[in-house]
């Protein structure tokens, strides 16, 4: 099977990073934490996340570079003495024997910059801080990207319930993705592993979607009118990461909408690569605002896009046409 040891390898190192974000929420997020908006337990998760990874990701693969949101500087300074503590202490949590020196290689190890021939990897060791902190929705986020195209996705998501329909039941996700061969489901805990499609609904009026909590990340006032436009009925659900790429696989949603709040902003591969694959392998389509192509090969930002529109695939069309009226886009040649 094509990638298989590649597959092994990211879902394993999902999980890793996963449980040591489920032990940093335990242990260090705090009312007190949460009231003095204290970042650095997520900070912890970040940078812990990010070394389970990227060691994973060498000891299995070590020609292959890795593009990802941390560098290992502040935690090297005296005022980073007491987090890099706290770091070496997660890590050995899920992993024992790692030392310092060690941990800070495997971060710093992540500055690749991207490009369109050869292959990497795209990792976001915790989408979605402000949902972490809160006890919310967050993901590690992993994608295996060859010659500008990624072939590989995995969305580790501790806090999404294993059944959607059952937001207080078992939760721990993990969604693992390769191309042409399907998306699957599987459980944290490793009780349940199954395929996932996307929804077939056809009617925009029996569509429910998904758009970011922070509104600063998509504009709500476009996305309501889009949904006007549309005839979708059902409010949106707004939770943070890309869960909500996974809650497109999976058919909880038809439609995730990412809407530009700002001219100048560039999303970055992180945060859509595992995303993209995961939807696609379930038989959906993602495309920026546009219509165009999400294009993975000119770095560590989809500079090209704009925005960012996931659907079950019969949808889409009309949901980039509502987006084109919406946001006064025009018709632009779709690539």
């Amino acid at each position: 099977m094509a990638y298989e040891l590649e597959r092994k390898t990211a879902v394993t190192a999902a999980i890793k990073a996963s449980r040591l974000c489920q032990a940093v929420q335990h242990s260090l997020v705090s009312e007190q934490t949460m009231a003095k908006k204290d970042r650095s337990p997520v900070t912890v998760a970040d940078f812990g996340a990010q070394a389970l990874v990227s060691a994973d990701l060498l000891a299995a693969f070590p020609d292959d570079p890795v593009v990802g949101e941390e560098d290992a500087g502040h935690l090297r300074t005296d005022e980073g003495a007491v987090l890099r503590d706290h770091v070496v202490t997660q890590v050995n949590t899920v992993v024992s024997g790692r030392g310092a020196d060690e941990i800070l290689a495997a971060i710093d190890r992540c500055t690749y910059q991207g490009g369109p021939t050869g292959r990497h990897w795209a990792l976001d060791p915790i989408d979605g801080t402000k949902g972490f902190l809160r006890g919310d929705q967050y993901a590690v986020a992993l994608a295996l990207i060859e010659d500008g195209e990624p072939v590989l996705g995995v969305l580790g998501c501790p806090n999404l319930p294993l059944d959607w329909s059952d937001p207080d039941g078992p939760a721990g996700c993990l969604f693992v993705a390769v191309k042409g061969q399907g998306t699957m489901l599987l459980a944290l805990d490793g009780s349940v592993e199954r395929p996932v499609q996307v929804s077939a609904i056809e009617d925009a009026a029996a569509a429910s979607f998904v758009e970011s909590v922070e509104s600063g990340h998509s504009s709500h006032g476009d996305a309501a009118r889009m949904a006007e436009l549309l005839g979708v009925q059902a409010a949106p659900v707004r939770i943070d990461s890309q869960c909500k790429y996974a809650a497109v696989a999976r058919g909880d949603a038809a439609i995730y909408l990412r809407l530009p709040t700002r001219k100048d902003y560039e999303e970055k591969i992180w945060d859509h690569a595992a995303g993209w694959v995961v939807v696609r392998e379930a038989g959906g389509q993602v495309t920026d605002v546009h219509g165009r192509a999400l294009d993975f090969s000119i770095g560590r930002t989809l500079r090209d896009n704009k925005g960012v529109i996931a659907s079950n695939g019969p949808l889409h069309d009309r949901i980039v046409d509502a987006a084109r009226q919406v946001l006064g886009l025009g018709q632009e040649p779709v690539g």
